[in-house]
């Protein structure tokens, strides 16, 4: 069996959830750092095991094989750069900030690193890649959340659009992924990591409403491929972040037990 020195790039409620289920063990894993903004000045936090060393994002790679991003997507550059020149795997959480920085995938070829998007807070991804091996006709997305998770994305800023108050679900985009990726930075990763399974960032027709009825945020998948149709309906109960669904955390988990678990399922 393989083992893996996993180092987790932000601390906020991901990274803490995914230290947690780390520090209680996991075969193979070991938890020996954390990046974060003041290593001098952690986070508060209670390990049942040995602290992990605290580090910059800069110098995180150095401590670690595997590298969990769960970070604002204004520094995934600053912390995927180092970790794939070295050569080492690296945990995509903000997959919106990889559609900015393609050009990592060709520095992760190059230096025989990998891009390891999990499933995050949403489902089929297996599905949608194996039927990406043939053609797949079309891909929508509708994706809904509460008024709170969508408060302050860029998107409804720059557009002068108030949800604050609205009593009714309100369609608040249409379009591409790519384009969510950019309006919608802390929101919409998920609708990028189903582009990239399947027909692309571009090609994807993506819809996000504000629904004020809803306590939980809701993704439907249609998928229209020549081996199969099929949709798929997840809702998430938010993390301690309401932009963030609780299961993200736990997908993460997933991925890291595929690397040294005896038995893989799914694609």
């Amino acid at each position: 069996m393989n083992s893996y020195r996993v180092g987790i790039a932000g601390f906020g409620a991901i990274g803490q959830a995914v230290a947690q289920s780390l520090d209680a063990g996991l075969p193979g894993l070991t938890l020996t750092a954390v990046a974060v903004r003041d290593p001098n000045a952690p986070p508060a936090f209670s390990w049942t095991q040995a602290a992990p060393r605290y580090t910059t994002i800069d110098g995180l790679h150095e401590h670690c094989d595997v590298v969990v991003e769960c970070a604002p997507a204004a520094v995934f550059r600053d912390i995927a750069e180092p970790v794939l020149r070295a050569g080492k795997k690296m945990v995509v959480l903000s997959s919106g900030a990889l559609l900015r920085h393609d050009d990592l995938i060709e520095l992760a070829r190059r230096h025989q690193g990998q891009i390891l998007v999990p499933s995050g807070a949403i489902l089929g991804l297996d599905a949608i890649t194996a039927a990406a091996e043939g053609v797949i006709h079309s891909v929508t997305m509708i994706t809904r959340k509460p008024v709170r998770g969508l408060l302050g994305a860029p998107y409804l800023t720059e557009n002068n659009i108030d949800i604050a108050d609205i009593t009714e679900p309100r369609l608040i985009f249409r379009g591409s992924p790519r384009e969510a990726a950019v309006g919608f930075p802390a929101n919409l990763n998920v609708a990028v990591s189903v582009s990239l399974a399947g027909i692309g960032p571009d090609k994807t027709t993506l819809e996000i409403w504000a629904d004020p009825s809803l306590e939980r945020n809701l993704h439907r998948v249609e998928v229209v491929s020549d081996s199969a149709s099929f949709s798929m309906e997840i809702q998430n109960i938010p993390s301690a972040n309401p932009k963030t669904g609780r299961i993200t955390a736990q997908s993460v988990i997933a991925a890291l037990r595929k690397l040294t678990g005896p038995l893989r399922v799914g694609t």
